[in-house]
């Protein structure tokens, strides 16, 4: 098929129709398309385009709730909480983030914890949202469980990605890092499936817990953490905030993030926003820079979200991305469709 390329603002516009054409809301279908694009943007397309047929899917079996209304409170005088209403992540997040940055800011350190909520997408895309207000900031998002205990062989805690984001106090971004408990994001061997690819030796086990190189047998199976044991505890770290002390479900209770099996995951996610410039005693920038200074110095070496980086700096002078035919003629006719 013709290699298709396109511009970031026909990516929100074609994933927004996608979206509102399967009966999400508008302001809602926008929150969801611009995280898309930046995922797109950023060369990660497994967290992009990728994911709208899914949830197209789960908005019209009713895996999302099209008409959620998030709501924020704040139980404590730093901690906010919000309940995404079994909708989209995205619009609760946003909601919480207006409050949770100017509370950071004036506390010196602030929570939000979100409950009854779905997949994220790009859990550093919202991190990194902080970082750029001057913010220290660190996310948690749990999902449906794939990754069983070391020496178990059932499932427990889900790829629970952990993201860090480290602001340059000029209103960029030092640092990045936004890494899984398993060797590989999930949605990597779901790209390959849809794909017809095989999958790298020690990404996953089939269902018999054998290491498999067949991308639909590892969806069917469990993902490999990441360094053994080691992967499983970074889960259940994950676990603990994003589920435990968000009141939202435990992976091993959530219903999965693709096919339209069970009702609304009602997974959670849970960020921490910290004013490090105020607890550096004004310090911070230069301590960061000094350590940035000490990978980018060494040969082969590369600071944490540099290459994501790059690929938006080389998105935005090429002014477009490519993206799968096949992939774009599926969301074509998805955003084509009536509602």
């Amino acid at each position: 098929m013709t290699e298709v390329k396109l511009t970031r603002a026909q990516i929100v516009d074609l994933a927004q129709r996608a979206l509102m054409a399967s009966g999400a809301e508008r302001e809602a279908a926008a929150q969801v398309a611009e995280a898309t694009a930046a995922a797109e943007w950023s060369g990660m397309p497994s967290h992009g385009l990728l994911y709208v047929p899914v949830y197209c899917e789960h908005l019209r079996v009713g895996k999302i709730n099209a008409a959620a209304r998030p709501t924020v409170d704040r139980p404590k005088p730093a901690l906010l909480t919000a309940d995404a209403d079994s909708g989209f992540a995205h619009p609760a997040i946003d909601a919480g983030f207006r409050q949770l940055v100017p509370l950071a800011r004036e506390t010196g350190i602030a929570a939000l914890a979100v409950r009854n909520s779905y997949n994220c997408g790009l859990l550093g895309h919202h991190v990194d949202r902080l970082a750029r207000d001057n913010l220290l900031a660190i996310g948690f998002t749990n999902a449906p469980a794939s990754i069983a205990p070391h020496g178990g062989n059932r499932p427990v805690v889900g790829t629970n990605p952990i993201a860090v984001s480290v602001p340059d106090m000029a209103g960029g971004v030092a640092v990045s890092i936004d890494q899984s408990a398993s060797v590989i994001a999930k949605s990597e061997v779901l790209k390959h499936a849809r794909e017809g690819r095989e999958i790298p030796l020690g990404w996953a086990l089939d269902p018999d817990g054998k290491p498999t190189r067949d991308a639909a047998a590892a969806l069917k199976g469990s993902m490999a953490p990441s360094g053994g044991h080691k992967g499983f505890g970074l889960g259940l770290i994950v676990e603990l905030f994003a589920a435990a002390a968000s009141g939202a479900v435990l992976s091993r209770d959530a219903s999965p993030f693709s096919g339209p099996d069970g009702g609304p995951p009602r997974t959670g996610q849970f960020f921490i926003a910290l004013d490090a410039d105020a607890a550096s005693s004004g310090a911070f920038a230069e301590k960061v820079g000094q350590l940035v200074e000490a990978i980018e110095t060494q040969p082969g070496a590369h600071v944490p979200g540099a290459r994501k980086a790059a690929a938006r700096t080389a998105a935005d002078a090429q002014g477009t991305v490519s993206v799968n035919p096949a992939l774009h003629e599926q969301v074509a006719r998805l955003a084509d469709a009536a509602s």
